[in-house]
């Protein structure tokens, strides 16, 4: 599906029949910060004329909830600190490249810059008190963009070896 490589490894499925991915069973702050991260990802990658919104509706979103975005970034690293200690910043920056990865794995782009799409048009009326329970609601609407594709993958694979064991010599 989407041109995806024929071999590509996807996460698997946890106990929660969810499948793995950085976006789950995070905090509250590292939910607001990873929905920045998506937000930015969207704003470098989303280049087509329909989204056109992204990159003006992000500054806003970053002027906006500055003070917010700051508090959630200290507190994401006061949590990797408290779990890594003194040496925390290089497992923060691993886990943030894998965050900012997962938004530009290529075969979900298109999905991902609607659903930052959406995301960015409700954005624009979030008080900044509000920035954390948008977060937690938004961030999950995104990441069903990967959910999806996840998916059909699977059953791409299922129905090529069932097209295999039928016609393959």
């Amino acid at each position: 599906p989407n041109n995806a490589s024929p071999n590509l490894i996807i996460p698997p499925v946890d106990a929660d029949g969810l499948r793995y991915s950085v976006n789950r069973k995070i905090s509250p702050a590292q939910t607001t910060w990873n929905l920045r991260a998506a937000y930015n990802v969207g704003a470098l990658n989303c280049n087509d004329p329909q989204y056109a919104e992204i990159v003006p509706a992000y500054r806003a979103f970053l002027k906006t909830h500055a003070k917010g975005l700051t508090a959630a970034n200290k507190q994401v690293d006061a949590e990797f600190k408290g779990k890594y200690g003194v040496k925390f910043i290089p497992p923060r920056e691993k886990y943030m490249t894998e965050v900012y990865n997962h938004f530009a794995t290529p075969p979900t782009l298109k999905n991902f810059c609607d659903a930052v799409m959406a995301v960015s048009r409700d954005s624009s009326v979030i008080k900044p008190a509000d920035l954390q329970n948008f977060a937690a609601i938004s961030l999950p609407n995104i990441e069903v963009v990967f959910d999806d594709f996840y998916r059909r993958y699977d059953q791409y694979k299922t129905d090529l070896a069932a097209w295999q064991a039928l016609y393959a010599p």
